[in-house]
């Protein structure tokens, strides 16, 4: 069989259907990720006028033309609704009469690796803020096997898909029996401030110390610093010992408390700014607590309670006045079993999905080779 080559150009069209009527409200707007996924938007957009955002149906490409000289914050909408994303982000779908040359997600395949986000930056302009434009896109070229080809392609990605996301509901159902207990428990004790069962924490890493250095997501993990970090100059981090919790104190950028649990045997190191504390462990056990920092109540209380103009932040002084009912250690220890089970499958689940994205470069590799044989 022969391989044909495409520009990007041939096969591409620009969407640039805004939400002029206000066909979508503020529940539509999604995000993305450099990880090539679609999410709930983390910006409060309930005072946003949503009028220019760009309207993105089932089967359309979206992503974000600043760079910053690493990733692509990309997505392709494989549900069956449209959604908005902002209108300073580039939207658009393949040509209707180029869908018997490439199927939509055989062409998220090709995005969704690393090869591609690389050339993307490498084609990309500026300075403090580098762009990937669409012509800079429609500039790139792509072989393409024949369209039965890239459904067996594209058929196993789905199928691996499926499994991820069967796992990951089975995850958020979990989740949600940690939530009702917890809630049960705060409708039948009275709550107490957490203030005399913790303890503040400033230890610095010295010049000898550990080279284990994270930070703290939003997702409430441990994960590799997003920013370059001198590992040499480690002294000034705080370091966070097993069993105890880091928390950063600024609330403003993503609306959530961040924080994350040491539950490894290892020390970890995080920037001089955030907090760090542990728990008397007799009274108040860290995945107890960690549950209740879990939960979407909580970030409206951290943000509720932040203060500032420029920057809010969830300080120390405020996280000693955070109130919750002192349940007994039986309970306290069944919840920490299920937050246990928990983490255990999220970090399994965050593998599967990594295992899947890193399936698209050998996938596009076994459809080419396929095709040229």
């Amino acid at each position: 069989m022969a391989l044909n080559k495409y520009s990007l150009r041939e096969l591409l069209e620009l969407t640039t259907e805004t939400n002029t009527d206000m066909k979508y409200g503020p529940d539509s707007v999604r995000g993305m990720t450099i990880t090539k996924e679609i999410i709930p938007t983390k910006a409060n957009v309930s005072n946003t006028d949503l009028r220019k955002f760009l309207v993105v149906h089932p089967h359309e490409f979206v992503f974000n033309p600043r760079t910053h000289g690493k990733k692509i914050g990309f997505g392709y909408n494989r549900t069956d609704a449209a959604f908005l994303i902002s209108w300073n982000n580039i939207a658009f779908r393949v040509k209707p009469e180029m869908k018997s040359t490439v199927m939509d997600e055989y062409l998220f395949l090709h995005f969704n690796r690393e090869e591609w986000d690389r050339e993307a930056c490498f084609r990309s302009w500026g300075s403090s803020t580098e762009v990937f434009s669409w012509d800079a896109l429609c500039e790139m070229e792509l072989q393409l096997p024949p369209l039965p080809i890239q459904k067996k392609y594209v058929d196993v990605y789905n199928a691996m898909l499926a499994n991820q996301q069967s796992y990951e509901r089975g995850l958020e159902d979990l989740k949600l029996v940690c939530d009702a207990y917890i809630e049960e428990l705060r409708r039948e004790m009275p709550s107490q401030k957490i203030e005399p069962y913790i303890e503040r924490h400033d230890v610095r890493n010295g010049p000898n110390g550990t080279d284990n250095v994270m930070g703290i997501s939003t997702t409430k993990e441990f994960r590799e610093p997003t920013s370059k970090v001198d590992k040499s100059n480690l002294s000034n981090y705080k370091v966070v010992r097993p069993r105890q919790i880091g928390f950063v104190q600024t609330t403003h950028n993503e609306k959530v408390f961040a924080y994350a649990f040491n539950n490894t045997d290892k020390d970890i190191v995080i920037s001089a700014v955030d907090e760090v504390f542990s728990t008397d462990e007799a009274v108040l056990l860290p995945e107890y607590l960690s549950m209740w920092f879990n939960r979407k109540e909580f970030d409206r209380y951290a943000r509720f309670h932040s203060w500032g103009s420029a920057r809010e932040t969830f300080t120390w002084d405020d996280l000693i006045n955070v109130k919750i009912p002192i349940a007994d250690m039986e309970k306290q220890k069944a919840i920490a079993d299920i937050y246990t089970v928990y983490k255990t499958r999220k970090r399994i689940n965050n593998r599967l999905k990594e295992h899947i994205k890193n399936m698209c470069p050998i996938l596009i590799k076994g459809s080419l080779e396929e095709a040229g044989a």
